[in-house]
């Protein structure tokens, strides 16, 4: 009964925001709340609300310093000259902006945290799509699949999770899926090339002069976003039939923060705050201090040492208002929905059916199985959830029929590019808030091309020998 409940409860959710009947908050409030009661443990509900709510407070936490941080790092101009790199090699051309969307999220990305990847790419690249008319889904399902292949990075946390799961070496998993993984990041970049080629057929290339006739100087638009990342207003989503924005006029949009000479650059602390992001991830990776931490320091020094004056860091803070609102809104209510589920027991029973209807026949292709597993399970389930409480069900297993951990390890990462786009991972809530996409458009259009992503590093992955 909780398997069925706890299917049932997943699938209204997404039918729900994917219809737009509800809003994602909303729904991830209400609809746990209901089959809370439905199954039995109404007077609960609190308790699971709350142990939700301790568990996510901390990624709530990190991801409103980090908007604030990178924000103010937009603000004064650090990634200008990593964005005109990117722009420059786009032009004003549908085909090359996709492209360079799927590599800049992915280089991004090396630092192995989703949300600093779209934080970045989408104020880098945010204007040109409006400014193009492009279909904004493209931009979020493109840095999402290729933020998902890097997101196996050793660091990134599913490979990790796999290791101390299973006892195993994370470097053990990861360099042996190396090959597998460069051949699914080359499915998204030529999958970009396609979607951009699209674009390129529905809009055409323009130039750069009509991309900025409006603008008193060529490169206003192709300089950088700066603190446009979080103020743009009137921007519709679009579903997958591709028309991006509504019409774009100066009374729509706040491009203040795309100027080349706005006010809030400081070229003269540029090293200080190239200084400050490496350090400050550098200490991520080596795991100085806890990430949240990190960010609340990194926020406070950006914001003192660029903004002296207190009316000036008043006015920064209120500029990425919006974001941090809405995303640690969305984080919480994530929390209502994935303490539900845990809490009742609904994942647990979920995870143990999915088990049981393996074919014994099936046992020696456990690695494929897995593979296959991983798709709706990370989906569907926190990567806590997948790699502590099902895959050491999975591996034990495959090792009765001779198929080993570190094969079982590597298979489960195959999930990954549909695993971060999945309601339960914030760090889509800050991907979708940026472009101001609605998360039902994002889920439909990126679904399927993520989930043909996966399948194409697990078909590699066995052809390699690796899985």
């Amino acid at each position: 009964m909780l398997t069925i409940l706890g299917f049932t409860m997943i699938a209204t959710f997404l039918v729900l925001i994917m219809m737009k009947k509800m809003s994602p908050i909303a729904a991830l409030v209400l609809i746990p709340a209901l089959f809370c009661v439905f199954v039995g443990k109404g007077a609960h509900l609190g308790d699971y609300v709350i142990d939700g709510v301790s568990s996510l407070a901390p990624t709530a936490a990190m991801l409103m310093f980090a908007i604030v941080y990178f924000g103010v790092m937009i603000d004064v101009g650090l990634f200008d000259p990593i964005v005109r790199g990117i722009l420059k090699f786009c032009k004003a051309d549908p085909m090359r902006i996709v492209v360079g969307t799927a590599l800049l999220a992915a280089i991004v990305s090396l630092d192995g945290d989703g949300s600093t990847t779209f934080m970045i790419t989408v104020s880098a690249l945010y204007p040109l799509y409006k400014r193009l008319k492009m279909s904004l889904v493209i931009l979020t399902g493109v840095a999402a699949m290729a933020n998902g292949v890097m997101n196996t990075l050793p660091w990134g946390g599913p490979t990790a999770r796999a290791a101390t799961a299973l006892k195993l070496d994370a470097s053990d998993i990861f360099v042996p899926m190396i090959p597998a993984l460069a051949v699914g990041l080359l499915f998204v970049i030529v999958l970009s090339y396609i979607l951009g080629l699209r674009e390129r057929r529905r809009l055409g290339v323009l130039t750069l002069d009509e991309v900025l006739v409006e603008e008193s100087e060529k490169e206003t638009v192709l300089v950088a976003s700066g603190s446009g990342s979080g103020t743009g207003k009137g921007v519709a989503s679009t579903g997958g039939s591709g028309s991006g924005t509504d019409a774009d006029t100066p009374e729509d949009d706040d491009f203040q923060g795309l100027d080349p000479d706005r006010p809030t650059l400081r070229p003269k602390l540029y090293w200080f705050n190239a200084l400050l992001t490496v350090g400050l991830l550098t200490a991520m990776i080596m795991e100085l201090l806890p990430i949240p931490v990190l960010f609340l320091l990194g926020a406070a020094l950006a914001l003192t040492v660029n903004f002296p004056h207190l009316p000036d860091q008043k006015a920064r803070l209120a500029a990425h208002a919006d974001n941090v609102l809405n995303v640690s809104g969305m984080v919480f209510a994530a929390a209502v929905f994935t303490g539900v589920l845990q809490g009742t027991g609904m994942v647990d029973s979920m995870a143990k059916w999915m088990v049981d209807v393996i074919p014994e026949g099936m046992g020696p292709h456990m690695a494929l199985v897995t593979g296959i597993l991983s798709l709706p399970l990370t989906y569907f389930m926190s990567n806590d959830g997948f790699y502590f409480g099902v895959l050491p069900v999975l591996a034990e297993a495959g090792a009765a029929h001779g198929v080993s951990p570190l094969e079982m390890a590597r298979a489960s990462l195959v999930g990954q590019p549909l695993h971060m786009s999945s309601p339960l991972v914030p760090a889509v809530y800050v991907l979708v808030g940026m472009a101001k996409v609605e998360f039902g458009d994002h889920t439909r259009f990126v679904v399927k091309w993520a989930a043909l992503t996966c399948l194409v590093i697990l078909g590699a992955g066995i052809l390699f020998g690796i899985i």
